[in-house]
């Protein structure tokens, strides 16, 4: 699907309750399909990937249903049965390196598969560890699909490389099946949500700043109301930023502090953006965010920062563009593994709508502020985050820009247009 995108010269205005976070709503049915009795997810996502996810556990003998638009219930005996077909993960990265923890502790073999791109993303990260607590696991030359033999686990104390919840959790969720203890230690902290989950569910897990453990558990099933998703918010964030005359109320936003980076990232640059509203539930943070267009410049965005936005990079690229002076980003190399590879791919397609913008090996350098001129066609490749993102550069370009393969926004956010449209119809 192509979808056009014409420059915005009213702004945005009014507000929009940002749909369900995404991340949260993987680990709920995951770890609920763990946990002996009835679980209540309400305000699950209906983005692709986390429907995988709940695919993937239905096909393992748990019974999960919606009992309304939006409240999935779920009924487990705590033990998952072996599958009678391939387990397709689709999209999903989350769904395979975290399933692929859990099955790896089952009493029982199982093949994990996804779509084309999924099939290209690096999994030795979650192999080599898996395999040093005694998993069994033949890939094709570390990627999908995953034969995993299920066997019995040993408890590891490994030191991550690579500052990565979907490694962290799934060594954290081996460690549910695992003798002795499970540790965990990253370089920097990643998003935590399978910390906070697994614990408020009575998982035997132990939190100490980079390091986290695991014993063998039984959870306990969960009732949650997940949040907003911030990833989604982002564009958002970055449309009225860069869109003059916008001022917009963002509702129901996860908060948590291992995610916020993109907040702290534009406040960096400038921006008149605050949280007027803010609560706990279930352990996790959310509220309201108030957004206005903003006179922007450049920063640095590196290090530590880096993990708690990865997935904002893309978006953050195309705010840099309307900052006065130089933004660089750096210590993203992990960006070149996603669904695309996200440096290569925004430095590319912003430069064709007139982005004065530089790839280097961890990251890109962009100088603004820059008069984007459109007029031309761009490519997502098959990638969600890099699809919205171009949308919003299509809302300051001086011509319309055309995307090609638009639908790929789906994955995450089937909602996208729908919402923005609510802020331009004024």
């Amino acid at each position: 699907m192509q979808k056009t995108v014409y420059k915005n010269l009213k702004g945005l205005k009014g507000s929009v309750t940002i749909p369900s976070d995404k991340s949260i709503s993987h680990r709920a049915v995951i770890f609920s399909s763990l946990a002996k009795g009835t679980s209540t997810i309400k305000n699950f996502s209906k983005g692709a990937d986390p429907l995988s996810s709940l695919d993937v556990v239905k096909s393992l003998g748990v019974d999960a249903e919606f009992n309304d638009e939006n409240t999935l219930i779920i009924n487990s005996s705590g033990r998952l049965e072996k599958p009678d077909k391939i387990l397709d993960c689709g999209n999903s990265g989350t769904t395979m390196r975290m399933m692929a923890g859990i099955l790896a502790g089952q009493n029982f073999n199982s093949v994990l598969t996804g779509d084309a791109s999924l099939s290209k993303r690096p999994m030795k990260r979650i192999i080599e560890p898996l395999s040093l607590m005694g998993a069994n696991i033949n890939s094709e030359e570390g990627h999908a699909p995953l034969e995993i033999e299920g066997s019995g686990l040993l408890g590891i104390d490994y030191t991550s490389k690579l500052a990565s919840a979907q490694v962290k959790s799934c060594l954290l969720l081996a460690g549910l099946f695992a003798d002795g203890l499970t540790r965990f230690e990253e370089p920097y902290l990643s998003r935590n949500h399978t910390e906070i989950m697994l614990k408020h569910m009575g998982a035997d897990i132990e939190i100490s700043g980079l390091k986290v453990s695991i014993k063998r558990s039984q959870l306990k099933p969960l009732k949650i109301d997940v949040c907003g998703d911030i990833s989604s918010a982002a564009f958002f964030i970055a449309a009225a930023l860069i869109v003059p005359k916008s001022d917009i109320i963002l509702k129901n936003v996860g908060l948590n502090p291992t995610r916020t980076g993109i907040i702290d990232a534009v406040k960096l640059m400038g921006a008149d953006i605050e949280v007027i509203d803010s609560y706990v539930h279930s352990g996790e943070i959310a509220g309201d965010i108030r957004v206005k267009y903003s006179k922007l410049k450049g920063c640095v965005i590196e290090k530590a920062l880096i993990p708690r936005l990865i997935d904002e990079l893309p978006v953050i690229a195309v705010i840099a563009t309307q900052a006065e002076g130089e933004t660089i980003v750096k210590n993203a190399e992990d960006l070149r593994n996603k669904e695309s590879d996200r440096i290569k791919s925004i430095v590319c397609e912003l430069s064709k709508v007139g982005a004065d913008i530089k790839e280097t090996p961890d990251g890109f350098k962009i100088s603004g502020k820059t008069k984007l001129n459109g007029g031309t066609q761009v490519e997502c490749y098959h990638d969600h985050r890099l699809a919205m993102s171009l949308y919003v550069a299509g809302l300051v370009c001086e011509n319309p820009v055309s995307i090609n393969g638009f639908e790929w926004a789906d994955i995450s956010f089937p909602e996208f247009e729908r919402l923005f449209a609510q802020l331009t119809q004024n």
